[in-house]
Order: C-alpha cells, then sequence, then structure tokens
C-alpha cells in the first residue's frame, strides 16, 4: 500500500459538504483514509474576487499508481460538478496530491510533491495538524519546519520598514 497526502478544496456551493461528499467517494474507490484534518477557511490564492475556500488534508493509503490516482480525483471532481474554468478561478471541488510515497515525480501530467505546496499555507497548516512530521521529498524538511518558515515568511514581509 501506498501512503498519500492529499489536499482537498472548496469555494462554491455548500463548501462543507462538498469536502465530506469527497472524503465519502475516496473511501469508496479505494482510498482509505487513514487521518483527515478540521476545515480551515481561506482567502482564495491567485484570484481573489471569488468566495473563500474551505480546506482540508487527508492522510490515507491506496494500491493506486500516481497516475491512476490522478485519474480517480479527476473523475472525483467532475462527479462532484467541477467545471473547467481558468486557472485559479473557483471551482466546487479541488482535489490534489501533495505527497506519494517519498517520490518525486516530474510529467507533463504530474508533479509529486505537489509544486506549490511548501508555498501555500491553506496546504501546509492542515497538513501539519495530521502529520507535521511527513517529509517533503524535493526539499527533506518536514511539514512542521515548512510552515514554521512560510509563517515567518509572511510575518516579515507584513513588518513596517522604516
Amino acid at each position: 500500500m501506498h501512503k498519500v497526502c492529499l489536499a482537498i478544496g472548496s469555494n462554491m456551493g455548500n463548501r462543507h459538504k462538498n469536502c465530506a461528499e469527497a472524503l465519502h467517494i475516496l473511501n469508496s474507490k479505494g482510498i482509505n483514509i487513514l487521518k483527515s484534518s478540521d476545515l480551515y477557511e481561506t482567502e482564495p490564492c491567485g484570484f481573489a474576487k471569488q468566495e473563500k475556500f474551505i480546506n482540508m488534508a487527508v492522510y490515507a493509503e491506496t494500491q493506486f499508481e500516481p497516475e491512476d490516482l490522478l485519474k480517480i480525483l479527476k473523475d472525483i471532481e467532475k462527479q462532484l460538478g467541477r467545471k473547467d474554468s481558468f486557472r485559479w478561478g473557483p471551482r466546487a471541488i479541488d482535489l490534489d496530491i501533495i505527497f506519494y510515497d517519498d517520490i518525486v515525480m516530474d510529467t507533463p501530467l504530474l508533479k509529486i510533491p505537489h509544486e506549490r505546496a511548501h508555498e501555500r499555507r491553506f496546504v501546509l497548516e492542515p497538513l501539519a495538524e495530521i502529520c507535521p512530521e511527513a517529509v517533503h521529498p524535493g526539499l527533506g524538511k518536514n511539514v512542521k519546519s515548512l510552515l514554521k518558515e512560510l509563517i515567518y515568511a509572511e510575518d516579515s514581509q507584513h513588518k513596517k520598514q522604516g
């Protein structure tokens, strides 16, 4: 069995229900959820003029290979009402592979670990809640350290210069 960390987000319709349904469908498709985080309400990233997101993370095990897992996630997104849109636009559900075992993969279809996970508090915060010691295989740092560094960087950017 492979261990995976997934990010789940929604900012359209009943955001809480969309995330709960995604969890249910993941389990029914053979993705065994071992831990799930609390729900976090977050500001949108990339395109600000949209509703806030509900984000969460799950730690799961699966027999699916990375490309097959991605296909399942995309099918679940469609099943839950995700429509093709512009990059970072509103969506009923968003399912991303953050980590898959300790592999580093970079293909036109799939990048693991997720290429911007370490820059996104809405990914790291829920992930740190459920698996703070999980190591980002590309950076060699655990989630707790990455979150701490990101918060420090955000705080430094907001300090008054003078």
